[in-house]
């Protein structure tokens, strides 16, 4: 309740069972500051869900080395129907991009880049047989294995697909901070698409995380970046 005055503002105090008003003068500058106060606790706790709730960056390392937290273990199925893990990556670079076979553009998109980047990395002497690109599908209610595959022969050959249930692709999410969830869609024939994260992270031949890639670098810039990490 506000009355009318430039110098008074009244607050109304009301309980449970019973109104009560409880009018409160103040002169304007005390107001001030009591709002300045207010918009500094909303900044501090605005802050504190930014950092994770434990006043670091998401992502970055408990010990405070800095390092992020992003990859890790993982149970998948390759586009062959083979079991594959982190392991069986070791020793090279990977590319990961998640995404879907429904995907109207970004996932094309992002995909005919990725490709386009490893030649021009090949072209300008990089050693493309290193690098390993996962296309890791985040609807595994459709993306078969073999779904996987015909959809892949679309891109560059170089690019692997990987599946999993519901709940290993859940997990390898987690793993690289991913987000995705179902948008209904009435008026798509697919029913639901997904939203999604659209970075491709590129991991070291240690499983380690090395950097990502916005959905907007070009396939010039990847291919510098390549350059540059892949040894």
């Amino acid at each position: 309740m506000i009355l009318a005055g430039d110098m008074t503002q009244v607050f109304g105090l009301y309980s449970f069972g019973q109104l009560r008003i409880v009018p409160l003068i103040m002169n304007k500058q005390l107001l001030i500051v009591l709002l300045l106060i207010a918009a500094t606790a909303l900044g501090l706790g605005g802050r504190y869900l930014i950092m994770g709730g434990n006043d670091r960056p998401v992502g970055q390392s408990a010990s405070g080395s800095g390092k992020p937290l992003v990859g890790g273990p993982f149970q998948m199925v390759d586009q062959d129907g083979k079991a594959v893990t982190e392991a069986s990556y070791a020793g090279r670079y990977l590319m990961v991009f998640f995404g879907y076979t429904f995907c109207p553009d970004v996932c094309p998109q992002g995909l005919q880049i990725i490709g386009s980047a490893l030649d021009i990395f090949k072209e300008n002497g990089g050693d493309a047989d290193k690098v390993v690109p996962l296309f890791v599908t985040v609807d595994p209610e459709r993306d078969t294995p073999e779904i996987l595959k015909e959809y892949l022969t679309n891109f560059h050959p170089a690019i692997q697909g990987i599946s999993g249930t519901v709940e290993q692709t859940t997990a390898m999410g987690k793993a690289y901070r991913v987000y995705y969830a179902k948008v209904k869609d009435p008026d798509s024939s697919a029913d639901y698409l997904m939203d999604h994260t659209s970075l491709t992270y590129l991991m070291g031949p240690d499983g380690d995380y090395v950097g990502h890639f916005s959905h907007t670098a070009s396939p010039e810039q990847i291919a510098e970046r390549l350059a540059k990490a892949v040894r």
